[in-house]
C-alpha cells in the first residue's frame, strides 16, 4: 500500500486477503508500534548488514511520523522509541487506503496472482479471484508479500518462489522474534511470571523482559535474542541486570543475619523464580551461613544462567521471517533486480530483519519508497 500510493502513473495493488493491512491491523497489540525513534542500520540483520542504508536513510522514521501527524493520527511512545498509535491500528491502515485512493490506485481484494510471465515491455499475469481469472500486464512488478511468518494470516513463501522463478538468489530462511521451547517443559511451573533479565544469544544481548511459558521462554527479550540464536547453542540469561545483588545480601547479612537467603533473594527476584532456582540449587540456610566467596559465585550464577533451547515455535508465533531474497541480486538505492528490469522487491521478503520494536514496519516504509520513487521516474 505504501509503494503503491507513491508510484504515480496507473498502480493495481492485489491482496488475497478480504481486507488490506491485516498484519497492520493485529500489530502492537491492535494499536501498530508503526516506527521506532532509534532506527537505525545496526538494528537490521542481513547477510549484508550495508544493504540498508541507503533506503533508510532516503525515507526515515521522521519522515513516517511526519506523514502520521498530517493525517492527525495521535500516537506515543511506549518504551525504548517505539512509537504506538494512541488509539487503533486501523488509523495507519486507513491513512494508507486513503493515500492510495488519492493516488487513483485500484485496489483489488481477495485476489491472487498467477502465471507470472516477463514480456519485452514488463511482465503478464493471470489474476484470479471468484469470478475467475483475467490477464493483466504491468510495466513493473513490485513484490510485496512478506515472508513465512504467522501463516494463518496467509503468510507464504511465494516472494521466494517468484524469486527463484526469475533465477533470483533466495538465502535460508529461518523464524525471528519467536519464542524459545525447550521439550522438557521445565518452565512450566513458572509460567506465566516475568522479570527484567539481559538475554545474549552470539555475543548479542538485550535488556528487556523475560517471561516463563508453558512450553519455554518469551517476552521481549528473548524475542529479540531468538533472531541471532542458532539451534544447538546456549543462551545466557543474566538475571541480575542493573542491580548489586551480591552488596544487598552481604548488607543484609550483616544486619540480620537470621534470615533466610531464599527469603531476601526474593526482594530482587519474584518468589516463584527464587523458588524454583532453589530445587536446582542449593540455596538453604541462612544468610549468616553463607560466605561472601558463596555469595559471589551464586550472584555470579544468576547472572549467566546458561540454557540450550531445544528450537523455537515456529512461523505459528514469529513476528518475522529471517532471510529471504538475497540483497546482492538486487539495488540497495531502489530494491529492483539486478538481473531482471522492472522487478522490485521490498519489505520481509528481503534478506533484512529488523528488531522488535517498530524496526520491520520502518523497513516496510523505508523499503517502499524505495521502489516507488524509482517507479515515479520511470512513469
Amino acid at each position: 500500500m505504501m509503494c503503491a500510493a507513491h508510484a504515480g502513473g496507473s498502480v493495481l495493488a492485489v491482496d488475497h486477503a478480504r481486507a488490506p493491512g491485516e498484519k497492520i491491523r493485529i500489530s502492537g497489540g491492535g494499536r501498530c508500534n508503526f516506527t521506532n525513534m532509534y532506527c537505525a542500520p545496526a538494528a537490521f540483520i542481513s547477510r549484508n548488514p550495508h544493504f540498508a542504508k541507503s533506503a533508510l536513510a532516503k525515507y526515515t522514521q521522521w519522515d513516517f511520523i511526519a506523514l502520521v501527524d498530517a493525517h492527525a493520527i495521535a500516537w506515543h511512545e511506549k518504551t525504548l522509541g517505539q512509537l504506538f498509535c494512541d488509539i487503533s491500528a486501523k488509523q495507519i491502515i486507513a491513512m494508507l487506503r486513503d493515500l492510495m485512493q488519492k493516488a487513483g490506485v485500484e485496489l483489488r481484494l481477495q485476489s491472487t496472482v498467477e502465471q507470472i510471465g516477463k514480456t519485452d515491455s514488463g511482465f503478464s499475469m493471470s489474476l484470479v479471484t471468484s469470478q475467475g481469472a483475467t490477464r493483466v500486464t504491468a510495466n513493473q512488478l513490485v513484490i510485496a508479500t512478506g515472508g513465512k511468518s504467522i501463516p494463518k494470516m496467509g503468510a507464504t513463501g511465494r516472494a521466494y518462489d517468484i524469486a527463484i522463478q526469475f533465477g533470483i538468489p533466495v538465502t535460508d530462511t529461518r523464524p525471528g522474534l519467536v519464542p524459545l521451547t525447550f521439550t522438557d517443559a521445565r518452565f512450566a511451573p513458572l509460567s506465566g511470571a516475568a522479570v527484567p533479565a539481559r538475554v545474549t544469544a552470539a555475543a548479542t544481548s538485550f535488556d528487556e523482559a523475560l517471561l516463563f511459558t508453558h512450553r519455554g521462554l518469551s517476552g521481549p527479550a528473548i524475542l529479540q535474542a531468538s533472531s541471532y540464536w542458532t539451534p544447538g547453542h546456549a543462551i545466557s540469561v543474566n538475571l541480575l541486570t542493573g542491580k548489586d545483588v551480591f552488596a544487598a545480601l552481604r548488607d543484609q547479612r550483616q544486619a540480620s543475619g537470621r534470615r533466610n537467603l531464599t527469603t531476601e533473594l526474593a526482594h530482587h527476584l519474584p518468589t516463584r523464580l527464587v523458588d524454583y532456582l532453589a530445587a536446582d540449587m542449593d540455596l538453604g540456610g541462612n544468610l549468616a551461613d553463607w560466605s561472601d566467596s558463596r555469595l559471589q559465585a551464586l550472584c555470579e550464577t544468576l547472572s549467566n544462567w546458561s540454557l540450550t533451547p531445544s528450537g523455537t515455535e515456529g512461523y505459528r508465533t514469529a513476528e518475522v521471517t529471517l532471510g529471504g531474497v538475497d540483497t546482492d541480486a538486487l539495488s540497495s538505492k531502489t530494491m529492483e533486480s539486478k538481473t531482471v528490469r522492472g522487478l522490485y522487491f521490498i519489505g520481509e521478503a528481503i534478506d533484512v530483519t529488523g528488531w522488535l520494536g517498530g524496526y520491520n514496519f520502518q523497513w516496510a516504509w523505508s523499503s517502499a519508497m524505495a521502489a516507488a520513487r524509482d517507479i515515479a521516474c520511470r512513469t
